[in-house]
């Protein structure tokens, strides 16, 4: 039982793949996130396809000073990942933001792809 909680995937490179979404732009969600994701932020819960997700790292919301601290990681196939952990980062205007963050990855052929992504925001930490 023991190897079918073998993580395959790197944690460096999840975490590295994870901060991408929180800093990158409509290219690098084009190529980082899955055919269709599915998504459930306090505005939204939806599935949506790769474009018009990489659509949405266009708009003037992106982070700056993002901090990750991993909180679970577990492989329920040799194919999915899924790791949860706390987000502490400022968006450009300034505002800080704070949340407990799923998300999970599907390996394709071409890599690790974001097929789910989840935020909690966690008002408290966020300086309210």
């Amino acid at each position: 039982m023991s190897d079918s909680k073998r993580i395959t995937a790197g944690k460096k490179e999840l975490l590295e793949l994870e901060k991408g979404f929180w800093t990158g732009d409509a290219a690098y969600y084009a190529a980082n996130a899955d055919t269709e994701c599915l998504v459930a932020f306090p505005q939204m819960a939806k599935a949506m396809d790769n474009a018009d997700l990489a659509k949405t790292a266009t708009r003037p919301n992106r982070w700056r000073d993002l901090k990750i601290d991993l909180k679970g990681i577990i492989e329920p196939g040799s194919d999915i990942v899924m790791l949860t952990y706390e987000a502490h980062a400022t968006r450009e205007n300034g505002e800080p933001y704070a949340a407990l963050v799923s998300t999970g990855y599907v390996h394709r052929v071409n890599g690790w792809k974001m097929m789910f992504h989840a935020h909690t925001p966690m008002e408290a930490a966020a300086g309210k």
